[in-house]
């Protein structure tokens, strides 16, 4: 048994023991997951779109916009915190959990859509913006790149350059055939077991999504194993998984089939496109295959990481200095 799920398990049993003696509830906010910024004023948080998101930001609220987008959909900025060293570099930082994701408010599984997550977006930027002509660049992950290509698919004018690190595709297919590499475990794979032996012991309706959070957050646990063929360096640190979000734009990507690359040969701004090495599931003819969809691309291969490389001193050690020349020289 690996050493995530002796953590888990640890802090499976605990919860135990403290629910037989002080009547915990698994259903009670922060019993089982930390709070969301609904549940817990403290927490930095912007009240946009109709939601309440968690969200926090780094430098001068004057200089070009950095905003961070997240992978998942479900995972949340916290493994993505690194990049809080553009702020020391003349870049207004903004980071926030997505709608339904980390520590976000959560809402039902009808609401969401590709667009509410572009309107997000949206409100995210105008909320930090501090003037007309300030500059924004998004930098996003996996899903996040995804999500920041459809944004700027959607409004080309309104981005001035983006850093896309391994985004599964811009073409639902594409991210098909993707996710299908990147997550063939064998059925008698350990980690597999690993990550679904707890999930016996919790059964959640989509009304608790304390529960469907903590049980998502036992299936992502594999993506760090060494069998993953995601190279990964270990255990990404984060808040709170967001199962319903995924679920929902899985199914809303299978439904609608999106293509976000209709306007993309439309902008010529310079774009630079991150792949790691460690990488099995991505490669180098993934990379080319989904990058050609903008006609202005810088193609850079972080050496010694996976798909983590902004997480970890290797690949953020190669990553950093890369994606600082591009910002600078637009």
């Amino acid at each position: 048994m690996n050493q995530t799920l002796s953590i888990i398990s640890a802090t499976l049993l605990t919860f135990f023991i403290l629910s037989c003696e002080k009547e915990l509830s698994i259903n009670d906010d922060g019993n089982l997951v930390p709070k969301t910024v609904d549940q817990d004023a403290s927490l930095p948080s912007i009240t946009v779109n109709n939601t309440q998101l968690h969200a926090e930001t780094f430098g001068n609220p004057a200089n070009r916009m950095l905003v961070i987008l997240h992978g998942g959909p479900g995972s949340d900025y916290r493994y993505l915190l690194n990049c809080k060293a553009f702020a020391n570099q003349g870049y207004y930082v903004v980071f926030y959990d997505q709608r339904g994701s980390g520590l976000s408010k959560r809402h039902p599984k009808s609401i969401y859509s590709i667009q509410i997550m572009l309107d997000d977006l949206s409100a995210v930027i105008a909320h930090y913006k501090t003037s007309a002509s300030q500059r924004v660049f998004l930098l996003g992950h996996s899903w996040g790149a995804m999500l920041a290509t459809a944004y700027i698919n959607a409004y080309p004018k309104s981005i001035s350059g983006a850093i896309l690190a391994e985004p599964g595709g811009f073409i639902w297919q594409d991210v098909l055939d993707y996710v299908g590499r990147s997550r063939s475990f064998r059925l008698t794979s350990e980690t597999l077991n690993d990550a679904t032996y707890l999930d016996q012991f919790i059964t959640g309706k989509q009304n608790e999504q304390a529960i469907l959070d903590y049980k998502f957050s036992l299936m992502a646990s594999a993506d760090e194993s060494a069998e993953s063929s995601l190279g990964n360096d270990g255990p990404l640190p984060f808040w709170r998984s967001g199962a319903v979000i995924q679920e929902a734009l899985f199914e809303v990507g299978n439904k609608e089939k999106p293509d976000w690359t209709t306007n993309l040969n439309l902008y010529t701004n310079k774009i630079l496109f991150i792949y790691s090495e460690r990488n099995k599931s991505y490669g180098l003819a993934h990379a080319q295959k989904v990058s050609s969809a903008y006609p202005n691309i810088q193609l850079e291969k972080i050496i010694g990481a996976g798909h983590d490389m902004i997480s970890f001193p290797t690949g953020w050690s190669t990553f950093y200095p890369k994606a600082l020349n591009y910002l600078n020289a637009l």
